[in-house]
This record gives C-alpha cells, structure tokens and sequence, in this order.
C-alpha cells in the first residue's frame, strides 16, 4: 500500500506533527487497506502511535507495548545514557517503575554482562517488560516490596523512570497521554516528586557501596530532589541534556 495523501491528510487535521512519517508506519503496520483505515482513525482519535504499532523506537532499540503501557519518551534516552555510564559488566542494574523494561534494555544494550533486574506495580507493564526482557529478572509489586531480599545491597545502578508530573499538571498533557497512558505511571503527587522521595529514601539498603540511583526530574523540581538524594545520606549530582530538554538527578552511595 502507497501513503495515501488522504492519510497524511487526516493526520494533520488531527494535529500529528510528524504526519507524513506516522503515515507511513501506519501503513506498513496495517494488513490491508481496511485495518489502516481503523489504525487511522484510533490515531485520529488520539491513541499514542506506539501502542498501536506495538512498539517504541527507544535508544536504538525497537521495544514491544501493550495497549495501555507507558510510552518510553525520547528524552528519556538520556536517564539510560547516564545509567550505562554508571554500570560495568558485572554490575546488578535495577530498573524501577520499569513501565516497558525500555531502560533496563537499553542498558543492557550499552553495557553488556549486566545483572539486570526491573519492577513495577502495573501488572499489563510487567507483562511487557517480560518480553521486553527477557534475561532478567522481572518482578510485580510496589517499588522495593518487589524485590527478591537478595538483591538488598547489591545494586549497582538503580534507574527509575519515576512519574514527575504534579497531579495538577496531569489535566494539561495531551490526551493521548493522560487518556491512555495509566495514570500511576504520570502521576508524581503535589509537587510530582512523591514517588522520586520514596525511591531515594529506600535506595540506600539496596545499593551496594559506590552504587547509584538516577531518576528524571523537571528543571523546577531539581532543587527539592537534590534536597531528597542528601537527606537521605547519598552525594546527589545534576546531570542535563538541553537538547532533549532532559534532566537526570542521581545520588551516590
């Protein structure tokens, strides 16, 4: 099937930015011309592209999603790239409030002979970061009650992908968001660093010494997540990417 210009068209209206591109994925995501008319008009209507091609284009990787499944941001490559600086094979790697396992595979992808493990709370996102991931181990709970006792003081690297938009804020995204991404995976509290402090106060007792936790924050937020690295005794930094508008606060054991 060629682009219809009539897709790119429809697209457009609907004010996808990158029409022409998404055309073509649409098209060679459909089985025939009846099945891309339903994908076009889900599109339409305002189902984030990934979830209806069934994959994400993340760090160079292709990564599986579920219907429902956070989306790995492109900015977020930069919280992986900062992960991969930190680990060595060997390392134990968590990924935390892992949503597709997209993270911990492309650490894995960096730096291969890692020990890799992820959680989340959401049981449709462990199921895909299961295939995601297939080599690691992929446990279901909240934060650190999912972990295996085994893994206490042994992390290496800790990534957490944490949700950080303030619960105000949630109403403004745009609505292929915030109408089909769970909200516990965008959702970070009042001021959106609700789950970033619990990730930061239990991470001391799992990583190991010299290990590390990096999270994403907003630029506004960093002054309050660095207060929450120190508080609970681990050497916070600040690392940016302007490019990708992306901000990553770690701290270190």
């Amino acid at each position: 099937m060629d682009v219809a210009p009539a897709v790119v068209d429809r697209l457009r209206a609907a004010g996808c930015v990158f029409a022409e591109d998404e055309a073509a994925l649409l098209v060679a995501a459909a089985a025939d011309d009846g099945d891309l008319a339903a994908l076009v008009a889900r599109r339409v209507a305002g189902e984030p592209l990934e979830q209806l091609l069934g994959w994400a284009a993340f760090d160079g990787l292709r990564i599986a999603l579920l219907p429902g499944v956070f989306v790995p941001r492109v900015r977020s490559e930069y919280l992986a790239e900062r992960a991969a600086a930190a680990a060595r094979p060997g390392s134990v790697v968590l990924d935390l409030c892992c949503g597709s396992g997209a993270l911990g595979a492309a650490v894995a992808a960096r730096v291969p002979g890692i020990e890799l493990h992820a959680a989340d709370l959401d049981p449709a996102a462990v199921a895909c970061a299961r295939q995601n991931l297939p080599a690691a181990g992929v446990h279901e709970g909240d934060l650190f009650d999912a972990l295996p006792t085994a893994l206490r003081g042994r992390v290496d690297v800790l990534v957490s992908n944490v949700p950080y938009v303030p619960t105000s804020a949630i109403a403004l995204m745009p609505s292929e968001a915030r109408d089909h991404e769970p909200r516990l995976a965008l959702d970070g509290g009042h001021d959106g660093l609700a789950v970033a402090r619990r990730v930061v106060a239990g991470a001391p007792a799992w990583l190991a010494p010299g290990g590390t936790v990096l999270f994403e924050a907003s630029a506004a937020q960093v002054p309050a997540a660095v207060a929450a690295v120190a508080a609970a005794g681990l050497v916070p930094a600040v690392d940016t990417d302007d490019e990708r508008g992306a901000t990553v606060v770690s701290g270190r054991r």
